[in-house]
């Protein structure tokens, strides 16, 4: 409980909390970015959305 308190609470931790959010944030974005279908559509082969 007590290192809870300190991160959201010094300086430090609450820097710390900003960069582990930040880091998280961007995991996200770029496993999204790079997991996505982007290839473009072909009529031979139309994908998922047919």
């Amino acid at each position: 409980m007590r290192l809870l308190q300190e991160l959201f609470t010094t300086d430090v931790g609450l820097f710390s909390a900003v960069g582990i959010a930040f880091m998280l944030g961007m995991g996200v974005f770029f496993y999204r970015l790079f997991t996505q279908d982007d290839a473009p559509r072909s009529p031979e082969n139309p994908g998922k959305n047919g």
